[in-house]
């Protein structure tokens, strides 16, 4: 039976995570779960699971939960959740949290010597550089990364001419960025095919998070920047695509959800049937191909810019992101701020190689400090 610690249970990724246990009640059993803030979640999860350990890294909703299984030892804060994953002896860490958090996990988890099934972004588009040397079992969940993995045979090693990343194009596609200062939270949220959290939802809108899959595999495959391409695909069916030498292209396509890369990650190397029902290509199928225009999706562009540049800078450009969309969501800031608060964030960022994740923690640190005063300028 294998062993998971679940970093991030009450996301839309942990709960899935926690239905493929639940289905499979004889091959996983999850011994710790950890999560942040969402404390009425966290608690029915905590009492149906019962795991040998349990964090919640928000204090005060630490505190509202009250009702703790007999064997969980529960702890809090950020440090309880390290120590929940540190202690708990998983074979594999699904790290399924969101934001800059993520990356302290991720490193545990490795320096632990378990396996790590990343769905999370920023453990590779801020700290690729202290991961990927140090990472020799590393199972990419984003549905992207899962299907490059794939058509490479599952082998990140494997020789390959181009890599080609699929995006939706989100709800404003066709749209000039400049017609789209007035759109609403709600709209943004409205993604034509994925149903995910809000944070990611908002990324999806602006293609911030398809800039973060290009960095992610730049890591990922060792990849450079020139061999990954990215086209729009509005029907999320073709998950990604790898070319080879030969001329070949190899794609993975399942309709759209993350059941399929969430149970390779788990099963890897086998196959393990799901829920998913296949594509009957016995009926109409049309899949559509367009170029992805840069000027329209700035935070894109600026992703692919700071990646190429890398050091810190990707590492400033997620912190103030995570602000701006924070903003947003709450109506302080419009739509194409978002792009203007990151811009001006790594304007002022002095580039730098990245050498620790203590360096890291100050450069998120500064970045977001930078972001709330140009947020706060905005509102003046």
């Amino acid at each position: 039976m294998k062993k998971i610690a679940l970093i991030g249970s009450t996301g839309s990724i942990g709960t899935q995570v926690i239905q493929t246990v639940l289905d499979n009640p004889t091959q996983f059993e999850i011994v710790a779960l950890v999560a942040n803030s969402s404390h009425k979640a966290f608690s029915e999860q905590l009492n149906r699971l019962a795991p040998a350990y349990a964090a919640l890294t928000d204090g005060v909703a630490a505190q509202k939960v009250t009702q703790i299984p007999a064997n969980t030892t529960f702890l809090k804060g950020e440090q309880g959740g390290l120590t929940a994953l540190e202690e708990c002896g998983a074979d594999l860490a699904f790290i399924a949290c969101s934001g800059f958090a993520g990356l302290a996990y991720s490193l545990k988890a490795i320096e632990l010597g378990m396996a790590v099934a990343l769905a999370n972004k920023e453990t590779l588009v801020c700290g690729g550089d202290l991961v990927m040397p140090k990472a020799d079992k590393l199972f990419p969940v984003d549905s992207e990364h899962s299907a490059i993995w794939q058509c490479l045979n599952f082998n990140r090693n494997t020789p390959f001419e181009r890599l080609v990343i699929t995006a939706s194009g989100g709800p404003f596609r066709g749209r000039k960025w400049e017609t789209l200062s007035s759109v609403t939270a709600a709209q943004a949220l409205n993604h034509p095919t994925w149903n995910m959290g809000a944070k990611i939802t908002i990324d999806s809108a602006t293609l911030l998070n398809k800039g973060y899959e290009v960095i992610e595999a730049h890591h990922l495959y060792n990849a450079p920047y020139s061999k990954i391409s990215t086209v729009i695909h509005p029907k999320s069916i073709v998950h990604s695509m790898v070319q080879f030498s030969d001329g070949a292209t190899m794609a993975q396509l399942s309709y759209p959800t993350m059941e399929v890369p969430i149970r390779l990650a788990l099963t890897f190397p086998e196959r393990l049937k799901g829920r998913l029902n296949s594509m009957d290509f016995t009926k109409a199928l049309t899949l559509e191909f367009l170029p992805l225009i840069r000027q329209d999706y700035p935070l894109y562009d600026l992703a692919l810019c700071c990646g190429e540049r890398g050091g810190v800078l990707p590492t400033a450009l997620n912190a103030a992101s995570e602000v701006a969309v924070g903003a947003f969501l709450k109506g302080q800031i419009g739509f194409t701020d978002m792009y203007t608060v990151a811009d001006k964030v790594i304007q002022r960022t002095e580039f730098c190689a990245v050498e620790s994740f203590e360096q890291l923690c100050g450069i998120d640190k500064i970045s977001r400090e930078r972001a709330i005063r140009l947020i706060d300028e905005i509102n003046a």
